[in-house]
Order: C-alpha cells, then sequence, then structure tokens
C-alpha cells in the first residue's frame, strides 16, 4: 500500500469492502471471481498496484449464466414491493459503506473524493427512486369497442439484463441499471471496466451479503470480468433480452449491431460533445463557474464534460479573459487532497489522446489560450496528470467534431441571432448533453423549442453536466438514444402485453368482422 494510501486509508476502506489488502507487486490479491488472465489494476494517482482480478472463462461465465437464469425464475414472481425491499436494504448498505465505497472508486478511477463520495450517494439516490418504483409500475386500461370486454396493458420482465460499464463513473451507472431492473423483477450480469475492476468486485460483496441475508440466490446479480472478449459473451447471448452499455461511440456500434443480429434490444449511453452557449444576456459569472467545472470536473472524463464553449461576438472576449483567468487558479494533483480542483487521467493511454488531439487542433488551424502539458515530477509520478487546456477553434475542425476524453475546451464564436449558435451546438455527431447561459426569456425558450437544442439533456443556466437521478439520462443521434435512471426509463427494462378480457357468453370479433358457425 502506498503512502497516499494509507495515509488517505486506503487499507480499510479496501477490508471494509471485502477485499485483500494487496502488500506487495507479486500479490495476487482478489482473484475469487474468475481463473481466467490477471487483470490488474493501478491507480492513476500514483501509480501504485491496488489489486488484481482474474478474467472470467467462458465456462465461468456458463456457470454465471446459469445462476441468472435460474435465479430469474422466482425471483420474477416474487411481488414487485418486495423486490423494492431487497434494493431498499442494499441502499442502507450502501449508506453504512459510502464513505470507504467513495474512497476506493477515488483511488482507483482517479476523480477527487468528493465526486466518488458523490457518486455512492448517487447510486443511494437510485435506490430510493426504485424503492418507491417498485409500488408504481403502472399500466394502462382502455375502452374495448366489444361489448362485454376489457382491456388493459401491463409490464412484465425481461429476463436476464445485460451491463457493460464504463471507467469515468465506476459504480453509479451500474446502479442507475441494477436498481431499476431488480425492481422489474429482472436479474443482472455486469461487467465492469477493466480499468476499474476493483469498484466491481466491491459491488458485488455488497449485495452479495444482501442477497445472502434475505436467503435470495445469488444470480440475481452477478459480476464477471475481462476486456472486450467477455463482453462480446454477453452480445452474443439470446438468452439476455437487453444490454445496457456505456461507452464509447466506436463500441457502441458494435454492441447494437451485435445485439440486433439476434433481434435483442440494446440500451446505449455513448459519446458526448457537449456545448455551453453564452449569449449577450447570460450571467458571466454564473457562465465561467459552469464551463470550468465542466471542462475540467473529473479531468474532463464525464460523458457530460464541457467540450464546446459557443460565445457570442459581442462578449466573446469577456468570457475568453474571465475562463482564461480562472484556468489559472486551478490547482492539479492528488485528487485525495480536497483542496485540488483537477486528478489525473485514467491511465497513459488516455494522455496519449489528449497530446494527439492538442497536436491535431493546432494543425488545423487552432490558436492555444491555455496550454496544455503532460506535468511531471513530485506528485505526478503516475505519468496521468495533464494540465486542462484551452484553444481557440472552429466548430468545423475535424478535432472539434470528436470526442476527446480529456481536459480541452474548444472556444468558439457566433454572431447574429440565437439560431446561428443552436446550429453550430446541434453540428457534431454526438446529442447528449447541452445548455445556455441567458437571462433573456426568448432565447431560452428557443433553445428548448423542437428547433432547439437536438441533446436529450437541454439546460438553462446551469452547466452540461451534473445530471440529477430523477429524470431520464441519455442523448440522440450517435449518443445511442437510450435512457437510463428516473421518469419513465424503468420501462426498457420491462416487456409491454397488451390484455383484452370478454366476460360475456358472445365472442364478437374486432373492427365488425362476422364469422358465424
Amino acid at each position: 500500500m502506498s503512502k497516499i494510501a494509507s495515509a488517505f486509508g486506503l487499507d480499510t476502506a479496501l477490508k471494509q469492502l471485502g477485499l485483500k489488502e494487496i502488500n506487495d507487486g507479486t500479490s495476487t490479491g482478489i482473484n475469487s471471481f474468475g481463473s481466467g488472465e490477471l487483470i490488474t489494476s493501478y491507480s492513476p494517482v500514483d501509480g501504485e498496484l491496488i489489486g488484481k482480478v482474474k478474467a472470467t472463462t467462458k465456462a465461468e461465465y456458463e456457470k454465471v449464466m446459469q445462476a441468472a437464469t435460474t435465479a430469474f425464475k422466482d425471483w420474477k414472481t416474487m411481488p414487485a414491493p418486495q423486490r423494492g425491499e431487497i434494493v431498499r436494504q442494499f441502499g442502507e448498505k450502501l449508506r453504512e459503506l459510502k464513505e470507504p465505497l467513495g474512497k476506493l472508486v477515488s483511488y482507483e478511477m482517479g476523480k477527487s473524493y468528493q465526486e466518488g463520495l458523490g457518486e455512492v450517494q448517487e447510486m443511494i439516490d437510485i435506490c430510493d427512486f426504485a424503492v418507491g418504483l417498485s409500488r408504481q409500475l403502472h399500466g394502462l386500461t382502455m375502452h374495448s369497442e366489444r361489448p362485454g370486454h376489457r382491456m388493459y396493458e401491463q409490464y412484465h420482465p425481461l429476463g436476464v439484463v445485460g451491463i457493460i460499464s464504463a471507467f469515468n463513473f465506476p459504480v453509479a451507472v451500474w446502479a442507475w441499471n441494477t436498481a431499476l431492473a431488480w425492481v422489474s423483477g429482472d436479474v443482472c450480469v455486469w461487467k465492469p471496466s477493466e480499468k476499474t475492476p476493483l469498484c466491481g468486485v466491491a459491488c458485488q460483496n455488497i449485495i452479495a451479503e444482501v442477497l445472502k441475508d434475505n436467503n435470495l440466490p445469488e444470480g440475481i446479480s452477478c459480476l464477471i470480468n475481462g476486456d472486450y472478449k467477455v463482453g462480446e459473451m454477453m452480445t452474443n447471448d439470446k438468452r439476455i433480452p437487453l444490454v445496457s452499455a456505456t461507452g464509447s461511440i466506436r463500441m457502441g456500434k458494435i454492441v447494437a449491431q451485435a445485439v440486433a443480429a439476434r433481434l435483442g434490444k440494446s440500451l446505449l449511453e455513448l459519446g458526448g460533445n457537449n456545448a455551453i452557449i453564452v449569449t449577450p444576456d447570460a450571467d458571466i459569472k454564473m457562465t465561467v463557474i459552469g464551463a470550468v467545472f465542466g471542462a475540467v470536473g473529473t479531468a474532463g472524463q464525464r460523458c457530460t464534460s464541457t467540450r464546446r464553449l459557443i460565445v457570442h461576438e459581442s462578449v466573446y472576449d469577456q468570457v475568453k479573459n474571465s475562463v482564461v483567468d480562472a484556468y489559472k487558479q486551478l490547482r492539479i494533483g492528488n485528487p485525495l487532497d480536497e483542496n485540488n480542483h483537477v486528478g489525473p487521467l485514467i491511465d497513459t493511454d488516455a494522455v496519449a489522446m489528449y497530446n494527439a488531439s492538442l497536436k491535431s487542433v493546432l494543425q488545423e488551424g487552432g490558436q492555444i489560450l491555455v496550454e496544455g502539458e503532460v506535468l511531471k515530477g513530485d506528485g505526478y509520478e503516475s505519468g496521468c496528470y495533464v494540465k486542462p487546456a484551452i484553444v481557440e477553434a472552429d466548430n468545423s475542425f475535424e478535432t472539434v467534431q470528436e470526442e476527446t476524453f480529456a481536459p480541452i475546451l474548444y472556444l468558439l464564436k457566433y454572431s447574429g441571432s440565437v439560431e446561428n449558435a443552436i446550429a453550430q451546438q446541434n453540428g457534431v455527431v454526438q446529442g447528449l448533453s447541452s445548455a445556455i447561459m441567458t437571462n433573456n426569456l426568448r432565447e431560452a425558450e428557443r433553445f428548448l423549442s423542437a428547433a432547439g437544442s437536438d441533446c436529450g439533456i437541454a439546460n438553462v443556466n446551469i452547466g452540461t453536466s451534473g445530471a440529477e437521478i430523477g429524470g431520464a439520462f441519455g442523448g440522440e443521434k450517435e449518443t445511442g438514444g437510450g435512457r437510463e435512471s428516473g421518469s419513465d426509463a424503468w420501462k426498457v427494462y420491462m416487456r409491454r402485453q397488451t390484455n383484452t378480457i370478454n366476460y360475456t357468453t358472445e365472442l364478437p370479433l374486432a373492427q365488425g368482422i362476422k364469422f358465424d358457425l
């Protein structure tokens, strides 16, 4: 255990989460979830080994699926409020373990400790939401055209839900899916990111204890580990009617094609290229706070991170100078130290992508406002710390059109009406989150209208990042079109059934068709 991890109390946190402590680089560590190749987890905070898991083999995957499909037979018949009670207990366990799990999220992923705690709070919040939902899984009734008939529709569990999550939210996105799936009567098989495998094991340990305490089969919640090859086991498996996948657009297209080929359902949460429009009527102070947090929070590794700042020419210089000044105040370093604003990228591959994007946008004609660089020296030994950069650019640049998972903010200018800014905002293939900063009611309403933002999330006078669980989360276009979390997102985890009941002694046909024997 490194000095930073020990000082942070990670050794105690690991024990509280049922994880074995790693004492040296040769230890096998946590290996009870598979017997395949070793997956090693190094912290981007200090580059130190946290632990190792073993990937799931094909034979082990089959055992997992057998356990899941068997558990589903009983779980689906349990009344939904009783399933909600299990989710309630899971939420209580998360409350008890919020601090240690938040520490693990922070140390393994690299986000700030406050963001780690916030991610666990999202898990607790979605559990609360799901518990209430367990008594509200409603259908509709409608009038039949035939006398003495009643029509209604209801929702039934789908079966085994496959979940593929990304490293940037290593626990919350799983909870968004699984809490709703559980109260809907589904069982879940989860493949966490191979970059944050210990977070997955910790969560599985927590729910396994709840299931054991209630004498319920462990197949209700299953964990598999590995790279894309393990994920392919799920995407190609006809026993899994729904695959929920979070990640890059490239990955999502592969998943969508594989699942569609077997006529399965996919819920996709893919890339974002999120913009904030700043109009002449914007509150500049609010704008700066929203833009800077959106751009540098989680080191720019949120799917809702602010990538583009589209500013009207009349306030362009004022906004530019204010944001540049704000960047001078950023403290970059150990995310476990709450005095720091920006932590590391997830790994050195992410650093290479950051460097490549900066090089590319400069070749296209971009102008550096705040220079980016890879930080070295004391405290930056992991090689994953970079300086947030700001580049004046054009929306048409190929680099600007792409999503770079790093703290690079592109400053764009618009003139004329807000429609011109909206055109730039919509002029990318991604459609996740968007925002407008304005005190002009007409501009705000235009932005939220059918002629406005084409994103799944559209905000007024807040940034692009930081969604609440009460609203459905997801995006359009190449972001995938999926919806998770709140509102009526639960419906994707269930199958709809229309029912007609004839309580007469006659058998009239619809549309007045006559058929007499």
